[in-house]
């Protein structure tokens, strides 16, 4: 089904892996339209409780596919590729389950975007991130000078995006860019350990908090918590909410249905 990656599921967990080795994983618009195709199944299909998004051991993703840079030859080209990157990294960062990048290697422009709109980044010891468009006299365009410094402050964000130096793992770790750095041949064991506890846990629950946090740290305090107060309140009445409060009363462990 699938040409430009590898799409598959172990339970209620899914695993894309991006599958373009002989270009690093370089997103050329058939791997973003196969993401996107990806990432809607993902979205509807409520068995589905967590994501694992990979690529390879060398290189993660190397981000843009150059070739389709300078095809973009006019302003108005231009805006629209760059547009189809920001509306597929959206897409990513809204699904309702929970997304972990398990990064190795090189992740680089589109592709250090990618592994950041993700709600958990785990990366192996031989990660490298950076954002290194201003080495061809860009600028990142996949959301990168908006996301990394609300992640990083703008002072780190600036050195990253001035320079188009790469960090590694541990400077990634340090910024808080990455939850785990952990040896590249545990890199897919960690990763599915974690995703395999977020799927344990009540579906409604995480999606309600993944909305809450996404979306309350683009608002005024004041409107977040109102957001926050409605999402309690829409979930007091579900099957989780009273399964979950008698089950505590009753000292055993909930069975949480996702309604």
């Amino acid at each position: 089904m699938y040409e430009n990656l590898i799409w598959n599921t172990d339970g209620p967990v899914a695993l894309i892996q991006l599958n373009r080795p002989s270009k690093n994983n370089a997103l050329n618009t058939a791997l973003r339209v196969e993401l996107a195709s990806a990432a809607a199944q993902i979205r509807n299909n409520p068995r589905l409780r967590a994501v694992i998004i990979t690529g390879g051991e060398e290189i993660f993703c190397a981000g843009a596919d150059i070739g389709e840079v300078q095809e973009a030859t006019s302003s108005e080209s231009t805006y629209k590729h760059v547009r189809t990157f920001q509306d597929l990294f959206n897409q990513i960062e809204s699904l309702p389950q929970p997304v972990i990048a398990a990064v190795s290697g090189y992740a680089l422009g589109g592709g250090f975007e990618l592994a950041m709109v993700c709600d958990f980044l785990i990366a192996s010891e031989t990660a490298k991130f950076g954002l290194p468009e201003v080495k061809i006299g860009s600028v990142p365009g996949g959301g990168g000078t908006q996301r990394l410094p609300r992640r990083v402050g703008a002072a780190k964000a600036k050195e990253m995006i001035f320079t188009g130096d790469p960090i590694n793992a541990e400077d990634a770790l340090a910024l808080g860019l990455v939850l785990k750095v952990v040896p590249k041949e545990k890199l897919l064991e960690e990763a599915g350990s974690f995703a395999a506890k977020l799927a344990a846990l009540p579906r409604l629950a995480l999606e309600a908090s993944k909305r809450l946090i996404n979306r309350g740290v683009e608002m005024d305090l004041t409107s977040a918590l109102e957001l926050e107060a409605r999402s309690s309140a829409a979930l007091a009445t579900s099957h989780d909410v009273r399964e979950g409060t008698l089950a505590f009363l009753q000292k055993r462990k909930p069975n949480f249905t996702g309604e």
